[in-house]
């Protein structure tokens, strides 16, 4: 890849969320703004490697991407009476040359009213996960199949119906008023963790981590928190982020295997990230209004502060546990309560947890349950009870690294003495 090419790549993924907001704004359409900067960087691929990049890149790009998209409004101002408007906004602003001064003080907010309107409650949790990728994330729709693991036509019709209804019920592009807004924020949170999580234990494919979904995830984070820096729960989701994404390189051995958290180690987890997270989870709870994601940071926090395994604060994860399960209950949650029970008062205390009916019948076709269960069991010495766990937890595993753990896992308590 010559110098050009990857200023040109490094362009589009640092840049074209930032521009593409600005230009669906200044023309209302995403269809109009998409075509507009391809075919800018298109021909910034053909002009700078002649005449030399820009001093300022992504202003470069922008103001081209504006003529195009004012030159496709032009071509097609005829065929649609609704389009007017669109061409006298454009031509509007036609020939006004914009700057980098201009573009760095107008992009932040539109790409405010954009991933807000990605996430409007009337598009399902799905279509704005794969909208806010599309158009603030930088990646391609390939891309983004791929990382979903789903049929490019598929996700490319999810993408096109999202606009649609966008469009069609005339959802304004616009930060939601006050009183909308705690709803659409929470919306916007759980996409950018949902796109964390994806790549933190991808659910399928050959990998267990998605190295460059957890990165988009924490600049999208990053940027959220830059836009409302005074809200707590932003810097509690960039922490948890950031305290789970920490520990990356040593989740994965030198053979691709998972390692699990007590025996990971420690020298291999990225420290300054750590205290990074620390940090902004240290902010955010200083403002006493502790929501879901500053609790779970606090429970990472833990983690990443423990010297050892052995040095881990379990009964005050377990407690944290508890705040948790009262503000947002959910069977999850109290699994990961027994379990974090189990650790500090003994496995058979959390397995009569792991057991009762609200965990159990809830996520009985969750492999983590039977992952944990057989882990409780294996630690008791109960090798029979463990061995029938593994193989449902087995069963149930879609990730080929997390399913060769649990088979490793299950040959241990297959040779070991019954119990």
């Amino acid at each position: 890849m010559t110098a050009v090419s990857q200023l040109v790549e490094t362009t589009y993924h640092e840049e074209s969320g930032r521009i593409l907001a600005f230009l669906i704004r200044f023309s209302g359409s995403f269809d109009l703004a998409e075509e507009a900067l391809q075919d800018a960087f298109t021909a910034a691929l053909a002009v700078w490697p002649t005449r030399g990049a820009p001093q300022n890149p992504g202003a470069w790009v922008t103001a081209v991407a504006r003529r195009k998209l004012v030159d496709r409004v032009r071509r097609q101002s005829t065929q649609m009476e609704k389009q007017d408007a669109v061409a006298y906004e454009t031509q509007r602003g036609a020939n006004d040359d914009i700057s980098a001064d201009e573009m760095t003080s107008i992009c932040p907010d539109e790409r405010l009213r954009l991933i807000f309107t990605c996430c409007h409650p009337a598009l399902n949790r799905e279509a704005q996960v794969a909208l806010t990728l599309r158009t603030l994330g930088g990646l391609t729709t390939p891309e983004i199949a791929r990382a979903f693991f789903l049929a490019e036509p598929s996700l490319a019709q999810r993408i096109v119906r999202a606009k649609q209804k966008i469009r069609d019920a005339n959802i304004p592009y616009e930060i939601p008023a006050r009183a909308a807004l705690r709803e659409r924020l929470e919306a916007v949170q759980a996409v950018i963790y949902l796109i964390f999580n994806e790549g933190y234990a991808s659910r399928t494919g050959d990998r267990l981590v998605r190295a460059d979904l957890c990165a988009e995830a924490i600049r999208l984070g990053r940027m959220l928190c830059s836009l409302q820096p005074e809200e707590p729960e932003n810097s509690g989701l960039l922490a948890l982020m950031l305290l789970h994404d920490a520990r990356r390189h040593a989740r994965i051995d030198a053979a691709g295997e998972l390692v699990p958290l007590e025996e990971q180690d420690r020298k291999l987890w990225d420290h300054a990230q750590i205290a990074e997270g620390a940090a902004l989870l240290e902010q955010a709870l200083a403002q006493h209004a502790a929501g879901p994601y500053q609790l779970q940071g606090a429970i990472a926090a833990l983690h990443d502060r423990a010297e050892s395994a052995a040095e881990t604060d379990w009964r005050e994860i377990a407690a944290l546990y508890g705040v948790l399960e009262r503000l947002t209950p959910s069977p999850v949650v109290a699994l990961n309560r027994a379990v974090a029970i189990a650790m500090a008062e003994g496995p058979e205390r959390g397995l009569a947890l792991i057991d009762a009916p609200e965990i159990a019948s809830a996520l009985a076709d969750y492999y983590l349950l039977h992952a944990a269960r057989a882990d409780l069991l294996r630690r008791q010495g109960r090798n029979t009870e463990a061995a029938l766990a593994y193989r449902r937890a087995l069963a149930l595993a879609s990730n080929p690294v997390e399913q060769t753990f649990l088979r490793r896992r299950l040959a241990g308590v297959e040779a070991a003495p019954t119990g």
